[in-house]
């Protein structure tokens, strides 16, 4: 039988700020080909005169289309045009990694990591959730299937019209912990210091900084400095979280950081503080178990889903529930980065991979 041949959206990874849904699209992509010989991923982005940035470095070749970024995107929802074909030739299959659904002849499937924009309409631009809510409605019409990132996500398609039969979920990995820089070097680099709580993710209102931010300072100099590692995104929080100037000189921004760098970051982190309002699953607290850094996590949702029984859980509402998660998680490091490793060992890029494969021979076969 010939090999499957599916087109493969990575145009995320020339976004602004690609983050976890190009890591995502790579790590499926880097692991695929091997595990599945009989399927062909045939990478696509839009037209670009560079490359990405080095991190988000597709791992297959890519097909350029005629447009790229918002202009792609508009005329893919609205003319249907360009069809992914022009750059692929004739694909068996279209995978859209994002929410965006290109054109195609094929049939298609879309990885969906989040449903954020319909529940918290207030964190994202106009624009932006505008361009969402039409892409979801398309593919309520046009996906053959939906690959869920977390159980909670596929519970808000089903919620929003999706027939369970349209649902497949299909969790997240992590990689091996991988350090290419010493502890001395990260601290050097930032300027950090000898002990530090860390905050990673995309600086935006569901992110939830301010709050965590607040927690810290009702908590003073008895917890250490916050290290909070992202780029800015929409809403930036570093102009709207109000930071107390007695409390400023604890909170360091260290802005984007290459993933050769974030590995040493999270092994040097005492804690991993990531009380965010909504996730479609939270990469980074399965990143920062991997490297046995424990971590404090929002209470149910899809955070608490990814987390396990390996995190402390606090109500992401309430400033004194994340402070008291805080403070449980530094005199309970031991048991939490036990319980993490083995967590983070449970979940691999090769088990997301395989069910990818699978979604795809059940809507193909």
């Amino acid at each position: 039988m010939d090999a499957m041949r599916v087109a493969y959206s990575l145009e995320q990874c020339w976004h602004r700020v690609p983050g976890g849904t190009a890591t995502a699209a790579i790590e499926v992509a880097r692991v695929l080909p091997s595990l599945r010989r009989d399927i062909e991923l045939v990478g696509f982005a839009g037209r670009h005169s560079a490359g990405p940035q080095g991190a988000y470095q597709p791992p297959i070749n890519i097909r350029q289309l005629a447009l790229s970024g918002p202009a792609l995107y508009e005329a893919s929802m609205r003319f249907g045009w360009p069809k992914v074909e022009s750059a692929t030739g004739k694909v068996d299959l279209l995978h859209c990694t994002s929410i965006i659904p290109f054109a195609t002849n094929a049939k298609l499937v879309a990885t969906i990591h989040d449903l954020a924009f319909l529940k918290y309409p207030q964190f994202f631009s106009r624009r932006g959730n505008a361009v969402f809510r039409r892409s979801l409605k398309i593919l309520l019409k046009r996906a053959d299937m939906l690959l869920c990132s977390s159980q909670s996500t596929l519970e808000d398609c089903s919620e929003f019209g999706f027939s369970r039969d349209r649902l497949s979920h299909v969790p997240l990995g992590v990689g091996a912990p991988i350090v290419m820089t010493t502890r001395d070097q990260i601290k050097t680099r930032y300027n950090l210091p000898d002990s530090f709580l860390l905050f990673v993710g995309t600086l935006e209102p569901r992110k939830n900084l301010s709050r965590l931010i607040t927690a810290l300072e009702t908590l003073g100099d008895s917890v250490p400095e916050l290290v909070v590692v992202g780029a800015t995104g929409w809403g930036d929080v570093t102009d709207s979280a109000e930071i107390s100037s007695q409390f400023k000189s604890r909170v360091r921004f260290a802005g984007f950081v290459q993933p050769s760098d974030l590995g040493a970051m999270y092994a040097s982190a005492e804690v991993l503080c990531y009380p965010s309002l909504m996730e479609g699953f939270g990469l980074p607290i399965l990143e920062a178990m991997s490297y046995g850094t424990p971590v404090v996590t929002s209470k149910g949702s899809s955070t608490q889903e990814v987390a396990g029984n390996a995190a402390v859980l606090v109500d992401p509402l309430d400033v004194s529930s994340i402070a008291s998660g805080v403070l449980q998680a530094l005199s309970h490091k031991s048991e939490l980065s036990r319980l993490g490793l083995a967590r983070a060992s449970e979940m691999t890029w090769q088990a997301t991979a395989a069910k990818t494969a699978d979604v795809y021979e059940q809507v193909i076969r």
